[in-house]
């Protein structure tokens, strides 16, 4: 015990990513899969911030919001995507000790943030919904600057805290990681440490990140589906179920697969491989096409901005 208990992490200098255990003519299968989802997250989000930014109309909270998610989306998955895609290629699958400490910093900030800000926008469209008359006056532009802010607040504490607890482990046993990115959990199953405070940490910080922000979402969704059940027009409730379905659709994806990661017992590596693919790519290919296609404002502002890249592509084919 004692000659474990000198090897700390100082001593390590990097890992390696085991990433998925698939016979090795399937790796070109999955860099081409994942190569495709991140070129959509890349479109998507970059499309619908541009989108966001350009067009007045959409200088609204809900779409204040919708651009964040869009900016959280891209960072987060682009702190996984690109490592994950050249290791598909690489025979020693490392990653060096510091990248792998900011891998797991910044992709716990950004998730943590994600999380908080799908509150935030189920607040919103309880507010939109339930007292419309009041919406303008609550859901001012200094509330909504706040609201964001603090989910990036949070997401940057829970990140600290849980990224300098996870790297104060003794890393002796092995340095293979069996994940395709830095994750507190895979690392702590090759430590030789106590991980007894690590887990109190992470059991802490996902009871106050994941149970306040699913209660928040529940209730005002409550409330939302009692209101829009009282429209008597059907139009009306058509609408606000459109617009409220895709955010519980993305919201019920990312809950349940991070559950299913952080909550259950670590005892199947390879379906909590599949559950993080949920949330590191496929959430955040989905949302900006959810968001934009069901959104008659978003496909408007779209189809204005390509009407003028098209009529700028004319006019210099005229002056050619």
């Amino acid at each position: 015990m004692s000659d474990r208990g000198t090897n700390n992490h100082s001593e390590v200098t990097d890992f390696i990513l085991v990433g998925f255990r698939v016979r090795s003519e399937l790796h070109f299968l999955l860099f081409l899969i994942f190569l495709l989802v991140y070129a959509m997250i890349l479109l998507g989000n970059v499309g619908m911030m541009t989108i966001i930014m350009t067009d007045p109309r959409l200088n609204t909270p809900m779409y204040f919001f919708l651009g964040n998610l869009s900016f959280i989306d891209l960072f987060y998955s682009s702190v996984i995507a690109p490592k994950a895609m050249i290791n598909f290629w690489s025979e020693s699958k490392s990653i060096s000790f510091a990248g792998c400490v900011t891998q797991l910093f910044l992709f716990a900030l950004f998730i943590v943030a994600e999380g908080f800000l799908l509150a935030a926008m189920a607040y919103d469209r309880f507010i939109a919904i339930c007292n419309p008359l009041l919406y303008s006056v609550q859901m001012t532009a200094h509330l909504c600057t706040q609201l964001v802010a603090g989910s990036y607040i949070c997401g940057c504490f829970s990140s600290i805290l849980l990224t300098s607890v996870t790297f104060t482990l003794s890393f002796c046993a092995s340095r293979a990681i069996d994940h395709f990115y830095c994750d507190y959990r895979p690392l702590q199953r090759i430590s030789c440490s106590d991980i007894y405070f690590l887990k109190v940490v992470s059991f802490f910080l996902c009871s106050i990140i994941i149970l306040p922000t699913i209660i928040v979402i529940i209730v005002s969704y409550m409330y939302i589906v009692s209101t829009v059940l009282k429209i008597r027009s059907t139009e009306g409730r058509k609408k606000a179920f459109s617009t409220c379905s895709s955010h519980l659709g993305v919201v019920s994806v990312l809950y349940g697969a991070v559950i299913f990661m952080y909550f259950i017992p670590d005892r199947f590596p390879e379906l909590s491989k599949v559950a993080s693919l949920c949330y590191t790519l496929v959430t955040p290919m989905l949302n900006p096409l959810i968001y934009s296609l069901r959104n008659k404002d978003v496909k408007e502002a779209l189809r204005k901005i390509l009407g003028k890249k098209i009529l700028l592509f004319n006019s210099i084919l005229t002056v050619t």
